[in-house]
């Protein structure tokens, strides 16, 4: 047979695969009654779904965004919102005993800002303040790959890891190998890593940590042969802390990757970390138990844990751990950023990757700006989503036009978050200025009321600033490459 009969009969076949189907298809509206049968169909799924939506009790808009969404797919809609749509996580938590706990004394001198700060971060995360000895700001990979390894280099009792990404790389391979050692020699090791983040990894690649006697944990990894239970797919633990010995904490917005080691890659992410020392270690201790207890169900080592937590004296530089998920309804980030944007007097200076902000923290930020205060906001030229970019991109005009200095950073991809308020309060972690971030993921952040700390971040960003782009108000804006898209884009800012 050659090649042309060979094409016609496959042309017959699929002819009459389609013949087929359009015969099933006219059968299916030849049964009785089957247009109202739809109908019917369609409007149960609408009025159950739809009460589903309103009973989260969502912003409007967000929730009107599902609504509209899901009312064109009938059926599926029901599967995307059981899979992806907002939830709530019902689970125990250590520190919320702690809840009820009295401030401790505070011996330095803090401004009514300040106090009311620290008094809601307390009262929406459970995490009381907290001082520190020394905090190091640690800028992209190749600051804090080594700073890590040394410092996990030292460990003697536990060594405990809590990360988004965890890439089968040359960063990752060497932090593994580094944790292989340390099991060896008899430090408990516990990992957490998220199933999405850290699905290249596998588990094969952690299979020598656990021969050598370390603990591996995958957060929220997707059942969705398990219908009667929600694959949480859309709730992500964000986080990325490592605690050694509970007297050395790490906590940024670094993951363990070579897209964030300039030594590797020429387009490596620009990013922050923190290496801290002092009592505030116990605040990320509790966070991480907290999550391993969660997803493990392991509480068994808490008692001998608790016998080997140091207790540090208190230190000069105070700080507040920020902790938010799904699991409250306090969104204990976002709320901090808000409050302190309130709080300011002279500066608010922000830095975040993907800036899709809500109504409250757009009124402060514009706020600010209109009360003269010095406002600044540093985002990527080009995100890793173009959608994203977009999104962030129709917030400008708003912010141009109430005075917020606007900067795009490039070429490299900027991953950096965080806020910086006056001369000495900032906050450093793992939350995007976003939706996501402040409501769906579990996210950590250190605040920082220091004017050491403050000054070293302040001269960090003064550097990105001036090598950043201004956005300028009179900039070129065509209506089907630029605006268009932009408004597009927009309207999906609350499922971002």
């Amino acid at each position: 047979m050659d090649g042309g009969a060979i094409v016609a009969l496959r042309l017959t076949r699929q002819e009459s695969t389609l013949e087929s189907l359009l015969q099933v298809w006219d059968g299916v509206w030849t049964l009785p009654h089957i247009r109202s049968w739809l109908t019917a169909g369609w409007v149960l799924y609408l009025l159950g779904l739809g009460g589903w939506i309103v009973l989260q009790k969502r912003e409007p808009v967000a929730s009107l965004s599902w609504l509209l969404s899901l009312a064109a797919l009938p059926y599926l809609g029901f599967f995307i919102y059981y899979v992806l749509g907002p939830q709530r996580l019902v689970r125990q938590r250590a520190r919320r005993r702690r809840r009820g706990a009295t401030l401790p004394p505070d011996t330095q001198a803090t401004t009514g800002e300040t106090q009311e700060l620290r008094t809601l971060a307390h009262a929406t995360s459970g995490l009381a303040p907290s001082t520190l000895h020394a905090v190091q700001l640690l800028v992209d990979g190749e600051q804090k790959y080594p700073a890590l390894l040394d410092a996990i280099a030292q460990a003697r009792h536990h060594i405990h890891l809590s990360y988004y990404i965890f890439e089968p790389d040359q960063t990752g391979c060497s932090l593994r190998d580094a944790l292989i050692e340390r099991a060896r020699a008899g430090v408990v090791v516990r990992l957490l890593v998220d199933s999405v983040g850290s699905k290249r990894a596998g588990r094969d690649f952690f299979t020598p940590l656990l021969q050598a006697g370390g603990e591996v944990a995958w957060f929220h990894p997707a059942r969705l042969w398990l219908p009667w239970r929600r694959p949480w797919v859309n709730l992500r633990t964000h986080r990325k802390l490592v605690i050694l010995d509970g007297r050395v904490g790490f906590i940024g917005g670094i993951n363990i990757t070579d897209e964030e080691d300039l030594r590797l890659r020429a387009d490596a992410y620009r990013d922050l970390h923190l290496r801290i020392d002092g009592d505030a270690v116990r605040s990320l201790q509790d966070v991480f138990i907290d999550d391993w207890a969660y997803v493990t169900g392991n509480r068994a080592f808490l008692a001998e844990l608790a016998c080997a937590m140091p207790k540090p004296a208190p230190g000069p530089i105070r700080a507040q751990l920020l902790a938010s998920g799904p699991d409250s309804p306090w969104e204990s980030i976002h709320r901090l950023h808000v409050g302190a944007i309130h709080a300011a007097i002279h500066r608010v200076w922000l830095c975040t990757p993907y800036f899709v902000p809500g109504e409250a923290a757009m009124m402060a930020l514009t706020s600010a700006a209109l009360g003269g205060l010095d406002v600044r906001l540093l985002v990527p030229r080009m995100s890793d989503s173009r959608l994203v970019t977009w999104c962030v991109r129709s917030y400008f005009d708003d912010l141009l036009a109430a005075g917020v200095k606007v900067y795009e950073y490039g070429p490299r991809m900027l991953h950096s978050k965080a806020l910086l308020v006056d001369d000495h309060l900032c906050i450093v972690g793992s939350a995007n200025f976003d939706h996501r971030s402040f409501r769906l993921n579990f996210e950590a952040s250190l605040l920082v009321d220091d004017a050491g700390i403050a000054g070293t971040l302040a001269d960090q960003l003064a550097t990105e600033f001036r090598t950043a782009v201004p956005v300028r108000q009179d900039r070129p804006r065509p209506l089907w490459r630029v605006r268009l898209p932009e408004a597009l884009a927009r309207l999906l800012a609350p499922l971002l």
